[in-house]
């Protein structure tokens, strides 16, 4: 069955489901939204992120689990656009739950990027790279984390060209000078957590994970490959 006519038609009625779930989220949110300038910033990196995961998903399917996970965090993504992220009325809930100065939700959603993402990410690693043993596991997180630091990046281009009531708005840092690394934090230990979860799991399935964790780290070349590469191979030399 899982490898039937059947079945490839399910994953993709199961996929189509999704991306209606995504357009009917983005018409929702779309609907007036409290800043629409804020909105149209938050939207710029949706929109292209969507349409770059649907065109390569002709030539390049994630599993159904990366595309749930996507599609559960850009629907995050979308709640903190329509309200901006400083307004959303589950961050008060949890600001007060948790007895917090600051509206919470750009926290959950800067977390959910690692936790949600990390699976979709390291999958996509995997099967471009073969990578095994520790490095299938330590790049995932890497990666979360540079993805993390150059939104930062982009967030603080943005509302550097943005009006001072959009870009307020778009950072949604809410007076907290360390807001930028606490985001990338949180991205750091969502991401953590989910390799962690990912690595319990084949740690009970795959009795070899040991021996391929121990062989990913064994140096299989070992000479340099610095400046006696270069000049070995050099004409003038």
């Amino acid at each position: 069955f899982f490898y039937s006519a059947e079945y490839t038609v399910a994953m993709n009625r199961y996929r189509w489901a999704l991306a209606a779930i995504f357009l009917l989220a983005w018409v929702l949110a779309a609907i007036n939204p409290i800043d629409r300038n804020t909105w149209i910033v938050e939207n710029v990196l949706v929109v292209l992120f969507a349409t770059v995961l649907f065109l390569l998903g002709r030539y390049f399917k994630l599993s159904d689990i990366s595309y749930t996970f996507i599609t559960i965090y850009l629907a995050l993504h979308l709640i903190g656009a329509h309200w901006t992220y400083a307004e959303v009325p589950f961050g008060y809930w949890l600001q007060d739950l948790i007895d917090s100065p600051r509206n919470m939700y750009d926290r959950v959603v800067h977390f959910s990027f690692g936790l949600l993402l990390a699976y979709p990410i390291r999958e996509m690693f995997v099967r471009v790279t073969g990578a095994k043993g520790v490095w299938g596991y330590y790049f995932p997180l890497d990666i979360v984390l540079s993805f993390s630091a150059m939104y930062e990046i982009i967030e603080w281009i943005a509302a550097f060209v943005a009006d001072p009531a959009t870009a307020a708005a778009f950072l949604g840092s809410q007076g907290d000078i360390w807001d930028t690394q606490k985001d990338m934090a949180a991205a750091g230990i969502g991401a953590l957590i989910a390799v962690a979860i990912v690595f319990a799991i084949n740690y009970f399935y795959n009795r070899k994970l040991g021996a391929e964790m121990r062989e990913s780290l064994r140096i299989k070349d070992p000479n340099p490959h610095g400046e006696e590469s270069f000049w070995s191979r050099s004409p003038f030399v």
